[in-house]
């Protein structure tokens, strides 16, 4: 292998990339732009739920019971209501996601000492998000049922109520459950699979529509030569664009970076050099930019978005697609990003997810070498 003829190839796509100068500042504003809008508009935390409120009772008991609810910041009280169709057609509307129907025999109940019952009207449309409001609705009302109990215990003398199980919390690498501390390092994946690819997925396609491949094929220029040249040359793009994605992850969207930079970096390159290495291998297979792009799009972004654990739990998923997310590299990178920013660790917990990412990187390169020495052949 020669470093000349290889410097030769890194210098001349280097000099394709700066002498398209929009299609460089794309390069470097596209996954900005991606984690600016991953980032705010994606979020898994269910707050603010629109509710309305139908007290049939209007009495202090059915009045306390609704401050519980405005008191919560998971709760917006929307207005009051006096008939049930009225939220059905603000649900119909998506309007509102909770309905809380106070009966108007509530202060009743309570005063004679018997079970008060409180309807909750849910939007099922979106269950995640349904079970969830669900989940914060029926524990609001479990606390207050127990203060209720205790002040009709104080009032008869007798002995303070406890409950018989109480849990004490603590939750280790994201204590304020932000969900955007969970998607944004993932999301940092996604980003240099897509772009990586992208932009080396045009690479090979580009010099045979533009004739300029026979021109390579006159050379003494060897495929590995080749692979590491066009490699090399858009390492440094990629590399700006991981920088700018973790920078903005930490000083913009505030995720903390408990482990080490340097590991975290050095991590990223390898993913980086395999995601471009399929780019290529990717191009080899295809003669048109168009189709080298579908491709490209179609085994990046896909497996990364929906079978790297970025945003749905793999552990949830069926068996076999369990078994089938350990062949896509998006799966490591996104447990190392994870384990580098929440948890701190490092390459002694990390270390299989490592060695997962080099055999993808010599088994990718291989192939990529491979394929493009056929098409000199």
């Amino acid at each position: 292998m020669s470093l000349r003829r290889t410097w030769a190839v890194m210098r001349k796509e280097g000099l394709h990339i700066l002498r398209d100068p929009r299609s460089l500042l794309m390069a470097l504003a596209v996954p900005l732009v991606m984690l600016l809008l991953f980032g705010y508009g994606l979020t898994l935390d269910v707050d603010r739920i629109p509710t309305l409120i139908y007290d049939g009772d209007h009495s202090p008991a059915s009045r306390e019971l609704v401050a519980q609810f405005q008191g919560s910041r998971f709760f917006r009280i929307l207005g009051w209501v006096d008939e049930y169709r009225t939220i059905e057609k603000r649900i119909d509307r998506d309007r509102c996601l909770l309905g809380v129907v106070i009966p108007r025999d509530y202060s009743r109940k309570l005063a004679s000492g018997q079970e008060a019952e409180v309807q909750l009207l849910l939007d099922g449309s979106d269950s995640n998000t349904a079970s969830i409001a669900l989940g914060y609705a029926q524990a609001l009302l479990q606390v207050y049922s127990m203060e209720l109990r205790t002040r009709a215990l104080d009032r008869k003398g007798g002995a303070k109520l406890k409950a018989p199980v109480e849990a004490r919390l603590r939750v280790w690498y994201n204590s304020e459950l932000k969900s955007r501390n969970y998607i944004v390092p993932g999301l940092i994946a996604v980003i240099i699979n897509i772009i990586a690819a992208l932009l080396t997925s045009l690479t090979i396609a580009r010099e045979w529509e533009m004739g300029t491949m026979e021109q390579l094929l006159s050379t003494p220029l060897r495929p590995a030569e080749l692979v590491l040249g066009k490699l090399a040359a858009f390492f440094g793009l990629g590399l700006a664009d991981m920088l700018i994605a973790i920078l903005v992850g930490v000083f913009l969207f505030g995720v903390p970076l408990r482990g080490n930079p340097l590991f975290l970096v050095l991590t990223g390159c390898i993913f980086l050099c395999g995601a471009l290495c399929w780019g290529i291998l990717v191009s080899a297979f295809a003669r048109s930019q168009l189709l080298a792009y579908q491709l490209g799009m179609l085994t990046s972004f896909l497996p990364a978005l929906l079978l790297s654990g970025f945003v749905w739990s793999i552990e949830n998923m069926p068996g076999v697609i369990q078994a089938i997310t350990y062949i896509f590299p998006a799966r490591y990178i996104v447990t190392i990003l994870k384990g580098v920013f929440l948890k701190g660790v490092g390459m002694h917990v990390l270390w299989v997810e490592v060695a997962f990412l080099l055999v993808f990187v010599t088994v990718v390169f291989v192939a990529a070498t491979r394929r493009v020495g056929r098409r000199v052949a």
